[in-house]
């Protein structure tokens, strides 16, 4: 489960995307529990939280990635 995590949302991030839902579901809250600790290990997250009933309510968590670092430019004159 964890590697699946990680390499979604690297997978995300890679593409931009950057509001990611995660939907692990209900049943015993083992899946939810998982996540959640492993979510505030990830130095790509910048913050989760559980989803609000519309969006599956404790059945998933929204996930706020941080974007990519944009490459380095280079100082004008750099040529």
């Amino acid at each position: 489960m964890k590697d699946l995590v990680t390499e979604y949302l690297w997978a995300c991030r890679q593409k931009g995307l950057l509001d990611v839902r995660i939907i692990h579901g209900k049943g015993t809250g083992a899946l939810r529990r998982t996540v959640h600790g492993l979510l505030p290990k990830l130095p790509e997250v910048e913050s989760f939280q559980s989803a609000s009933e519309a969006d599956g309510g404790w059945g998933a968590t929204w996930v706020r990635l941080k974007p990519l670092a944009s490459p380095v430019q280079g100082k004008p004159g750099d040529d």
